[in-house]
This record gives structure tokens, sequence and C-alpha cells, in this order.
């Protein structure tokens, strides 16, 4: 083999080896997301079809900016109503869980639900946008979450999940987080990124009125 059949053959294997590794690495850098806010919600306020609905709504979005191949669930809980209650914290999967810059939000559920790393920088959207907050027009910072602070759901008869993400109705309540942690001076609830305060109802216009736009948190299970 002389020299330059040599240097054509070297070339040749490394445009296959190049090839063959830019096909295993990620295409997009949603692939390695495992954790967003939407970039918009159903459009049916706090009616999300169950969580059925909203895990559908979560695959949707990720799907459409290649990270369909993880399954997504919402992060919502669901009160009795007749049926077994469902903690948010409980389906989401165990982390580690990362945006879609690689900013590691949480590292596992504990983590998640006592000092996890959500701000108005990392709580970015499956397109990786920033979330509008307070101060913003106009303020989206109203997550649905229908979750206490330690990501269970809210013991008791007050709607606290707009009877279990099924209505969009003004009457009715949904728990909600705020996604930049900013809330009143002084109010650590307030703070909250899963559990700031409840809605004034259900409907579109309702969670407007406080700072939302019917937004979800996302997480890979897998």
């Amino acid at each position: 083999m002389n020299s330059k059949t040599t240097l054509r053959y070297a070339g040749l294997i490394s445009v296959l080896v190049l090839g063959a590794c830019a096909s295993m690495a990620p295409s997009t850098p949603q692939e390695k997301m495992t954790f967003f806010v939407t970039s918009v919600g159903p459009g049916k306020g706090a009616n999300l079809g169950g969580l059925a609905g909203a895990d559908a709504h979560c695959q949707a979005l990720a799907t459409a900016v290649g990270a369909g191949k993880r399954t997504w669930h919402a992060y919502l809980s669901t009160t009795s109503g007749g049926q077994p209650a469902i903690n948010a914290r409980d389906r989401i999967g165990s982390g580690p869980w990362q945006n879609v810059k690689g900013d590691v939000i949480a590292i596992n559920v504990e983590n998640l639900h006592t000092d996890n790393k959500i701000s108005k920088q990392t709580a970015l959207t499956e397109k990786g946008d920033i979330v509008n907050g307070r101060g913003d027009t106009p303020n989206m910072h109203d997550i649905l979450t229908g979750s206490q602070p330690d990501g269970r759901g809210i013991a008791g008869n007050a709607d606290s999940t707009c009877s279990n993400w099924t209505t969009g109705a003004d009457t009715g309540a949904a728990m909600l987080g705020h996604s930049d942690r900013i809330g009143l001076k002084d109010d650590v609830p307030s703070k909250s990124w899963n559990s700031s305060h409840q809605s004034r109802g259900c409907g579109v216009e309702a969670l407007k009125s406080t700072g939302g736009a019917g937004l979800l948190y996302c997480f890979a299970v897998n």
C-alpha cells in the first residue's frame, strides 16, 4: 500500500468514526433534558383532562423538541374524591433532573423538596426560554401543582386541584407554585416553587389574575 493509498484509507476511517460518533450523540440539547416548565398551557385553565391529559401535554411538548424518547409526567397531586389520592412527588421518577441547558435542579426526590435549584434562571421551558415572572408583562410564574411543600396532596375538603384537574370553571381553586421563587416580602410560603398560594378559580382568566397561564412542571420519569 503506497503513501497516497494509506492517507486515503486513514481519511475514510476518520470519516466513518466521526459519523458514527455523531449518530450516537444527541442531535438537540433537549435530548438530555429531564425537567422543564411548559411553554404553554392546554388553554382550558386548570382543566387538563386529569393527570392523563396533563402527562400527555408534557409528552407532546417534549416530543416537539426532540425529547419524546423519555416518558414525561406532570408534577401534580390529586385529592381523594372517592379515589386514592396521588402525590406529585410519587409520579416523577427518582432523578436527577436537569433543564435544557444542563443545569441540575435536583438530584433526587428528597433534594427536590428540600434544597433544589429551581429559580427564574433554571426553570426553563422545553424550548429553553425563561418563564415570565414577577415584574414581567404578563406575569406567568404561577405553576399548577395542587401540592404541599413536601410534594404530597393537600388534605381536607377545600378544593386545591380544580376537581382533580378536570374543571376550568370560575369556581374551585388550585394550589400554585412560583417558578421564579419570588413572592411577598418576608412571606416565605409565597416564594415556594410548588406551594405558594391558591388560585382565585380554575378558569383561564382566574389563573391570569394572580400571574398564571395554566403552566406545568414536567419531569422525565426515566
